[in-house]
């Protein structure tokens, strides 16, 4: 008897998930730039990340300046939410793209990759952090997830210089 109610349970989970995930890919596909634009986390910037964030690739802090300048958690928080933002913004410009003028596949990919990885190292340092609070460890990972998210940052304006101009300045405003 609890066997097939826990089969229907089970189903039942894994159709509201794909429900949910189906939703989800529908309402990001119908998505305008403006509306992404507004995703973007403004309480927070990482202008304070490099001197030419947004141009150039690196970071010139030491582990324990980043996590000054991150606000600790906050900061983390705030890049996990916009490295989501940015790999819906790369696949927006995908879809928008001319056949005139495409998108370099190797772009897209290596903005998917730092996505992901970001997202990783601010789940690992936001562990160690509820664990332990600021640690080496923490602020190692919190300064890989700073450096890969300024690399994000100056491929996506790169991207953005090339295929979609117009756009950049919205972009360098609310990042």
């Amino acid at each position: 008897m609890l066997f097939p109610l826990l089969q229907i349970a089970i189903v039942s989970a894994l159709l509201v998930y794909f429900g949910q995930w189906r939703r989800n890919m529908r309402r990001r596909n119908v998505q305008s730039w403006d509306g992404l634009l507004g995703q973007l986390r403004s309480d927070w910037s990482a202008r304070d990340l490099s001197d030419q964030f947004l141009w150039k690739e690196g970071l010139n802090a030491t582990t324990d300046d980043i996590w000054q300048r991150l606000d600790g958690p906050k900061g983390l928080w705030a890049m996990f939410q916009n490295a989501r933002v940015m790999l819906e913004m790369a696949d927006y410009a995908k879809r928008n793209s001319s056949e005139l003028n495409p998108i370099d596949p190797m772009i897209l990919e290596a903005l998917r990759s730092d996505a992901m990885q970001i997202r990783l190292c601010v789940l690992m340092a936001l562990g160690q952090y509820a664990l332990s609070k600021a640690t080496a460890g923490v602020k190692v990972n919190a300064f890989r997830a700073a450096s890969l998210y300024s690399g994000m940052a100056a491929r996506m304006t790169i991207l953005l210089q090339d295929h979609a101009a117009l756009v950049l300045p919205d972009f360098v405003a609310a990042m």
